[in-house]
């Protein structure tokens, strides 16, 4: 490990091309022009787009990899107690995502389903913090309403039935404040105007449902495992019951840290906004911060709204000082 890899690091935006419009919230909130097809900011990735081979990655200042850097010296970067569960794997993935346009309604793996079809150990459970909307219904789609049988499932993908999918979904109206847990398998969509700190397992697994109009042909939506396995993955039960289980609303809390996603969510990552009026102390961790609003330092490094920071483990406990609010991410709980 370098001398500077004990040190908090700023990163510059990581936009890799995707399918859908966004990017306009992303450049606000970083003081950038906006690309058109730049919908997500992939922060402190160790995670490649689907099928490619760097797509995805981010680079530190002095041009290394990140995912190269940690695989050089896991325990510096994650500590002995990550390290002996995940190796030298972050285990998280942290974006900023702007959805210029509704995105289609789509899935992911569970780890199983990973592990059995994919040979990859995560699957890809996340959760979307909310952090800014625009226009006049900002809204999610969150599971189904009601048990769905595997056939009409099918049926709805082999026809490409978009208005029968999305009607289906339970649609949640967001603000800024609100965290919303997708566990693996859950369909769902994300509404035009939705600005999201999304945290997730560190895979680009998607099972795209609604492909038409969104990808260039079915094929892009199984990622090579022929809908009749993919659509194993999807999880047909109804939610409309049960989706306080997965929604949290914050908005209007402001503790000094404010868990936004709570036990749930543990196994997988975890998640804070930090209201910092002077100092905080942070414990030592792996950590993503994403600046919302004001400015300060950490550990001597300058932020202001925008910025976008990975944390070694190696840095010890950081002190956070400022007038400044900010998500700060961090990877899977775990015990010993």
């Amino acid at each position: 490990m370098s001398s500077g890899d004990n040190r908090p690091v700023a990163l510059p935006a990581n936009q890799p091309k995707q399918f859908y419009r966004g990017g306009a919230s992303i450049a606000a909130l970083r003081g950038e022009p906006a690309a058109e097809y730049g919908p997500e900011d992939w922060v402190a990735s160790t995670t490649t787009l689907f099928g490619r081979d760097e797509a995805g990655l981010s680079r530190l200042p002095d041009g290394r990899l990140l995912r190269d850097a940690v695989r050089a010296d896991p325990v510096a970067w994650l500590g002995e107690r990550h390290v002996a569960e995940f190796g030298a794997d972050t285990a998280l993935l942290v974006k900023l995502l702007d959805a210029g346009q509704r995105l289609p309604v789509h899935c992911h793996p569970s780890n199983e389903f990973a592990a059995r079809h994919l040979g990859c150990r995560h699957g890809k459970t996340e959760a979307w913090i909310v952090v800014g909307t625009t226009g006049d219904d900002p809204t999610v789609y969150i599971g189904f309403r009601e048990d769905v049988s595997p056939e009409l499932v099918a049926d709805w993908v082999s026809t490409q039935d978009s208005e029968a999918m999305l009607a289906a979904l339970n649609p949640v109206r967001v603000s800024p404040g609100d965290a919303v847990f997708v566990p693996a398998g859950l369909p769902h969509a994300i509404g035009e105007g939705v600005f999201i700190v999304e945290l997730q397992q560190p895979t680009d697994f998607s099972i795209t449902l609604e492909w038409k109009g969104f990808l260039n042909d079915a094929d892009a939506g199984h990622l090579g495992l022929g809908f009749d396995t993919a659509l194993g993955c999807v999880d047909r039960h109804g939610r409309a019951g049960s989706l306080d289980e997965l929604i949290r609303r914050t908005g209007d809390r402001a503790d000094a840290s404010v868990d936004l996603l709570g036990p749930q969510a543990a196994p997988f990552f975890r998640a804070d906004r930090l209201h910092v009026a002077g100092r905080a102390e942070l414990e030592p961790s792996f950590a993503v911060l994403v600046v919302l609003e004001g400015a300060g330092e950490l550990g001597g490094l300058p932020l202001r709204r925008g910025s976008t920071v990975v944390v070694p483990h190696a840095a010890g406990e950081q002190v956070l000082t400022g007038d400044l609010v900010a998500v700060r991410c961090r990877p899977p709980l775990v015990e010993g």
